[in-house]
């Protein structure tokens, strides 16, 4: 089952603390459970959690579904019988107009962001190809790199690497922002206080939160942006 809201622009989820998509968002067996987080001119952000041996039959959808694995391994299968197997921190991109479906034998916690057609994806991503997300950038001396992996005007998903040492100075987003810590930790500066986040954890800012980041060790993260 899936929800749907479309007239929420707010980020439903914890905002100014560490925490973890894959805990808050627990198996509950023999079912499939989705929670809506954001949603925004067809922008859509859901988690899913699917118990072992469960199953989302395959459907067309005239979008792009971006899927990230944050625990187990998922199975995503198409009508003709193609199979491709992501576990923990890969990624798939599903094209639109082909029938795609979701399964899992020992259970799944993912999160999905639809892109629209019209959406800007880099091509160094190509959908039906599974990928790594911390995999996509290196680590390089004294220096932070980032990729836009998509964007448009209501959506931009990010990935960046912090050599140790570096960071970002105190700044605001200009909307709601989703951080995935993929490798390493950091220290994240919110509204006065700092909390350290690791590999596989998860932290949300509110538009307009003043924040900041010190990787006092190599880290990597993505960060999905939202904007009303």
């Amino acid at each position: 089952m899936r929800t749907n809201l479309m007239g929420k622009a707010k980020m439903n989820e914890k905002i100014g603390q560490v925490f973890s998509i894959a805990e808050e968002n627990e198996l509950i067996p023999g079912c499939t459970v989705s929670k809506e987080v954001a949603s925004a001119d067809g922008n859509i952000v859901t988690y899913f959690s699917l118990a072992e041996q469960t199953d989302i039959s395959a459907e067309i959808y005239t979008c792009y579904k971006f899927l990230i694995v944050v625990r187990g391994t998922l199975e995503v299968y198409t009508g003709n019988g193609q199979v491709w197997r992501i576990g923990k921190q890969e990624c798939l991109i599903t094209s639109p107009g082909v029938p795609v479906g979701m399964r899992t034998k020992d259970g799944a916690i993912y999160t999905e962001i639809t892109i629209k057609r019209a959406d800007i994806m880099n091509q160094a991503i190509k959908p039906g190809i599974p990928f790594n997300l911390a995999a996509l950038l290196p680590y390089r001396e004294g220096k932070i790199i980032n990729m836009d992996v998509t964007h448009n005007d209501k959506m931009k998903f990010v990935v960046m690497s912090f050599d140790a040492g570096t960071g970002l100075s105190e700044h605001a987003a200009p909307g709601e922002a989703l951080i995935f810590a993929l490798d390493g930790e950091a220290i994240i500066g919110y509204e006065g206080k700092e909390h350290t986040i690791h590999a596989g954890e998860n932290f949300a800012f509110a538009k307009g939160g003043a924040h900041w980041v010190k990787a006092e060790k190599r880290f990597k993260m993505a960060l999905l942006l939202t904007l009303e």
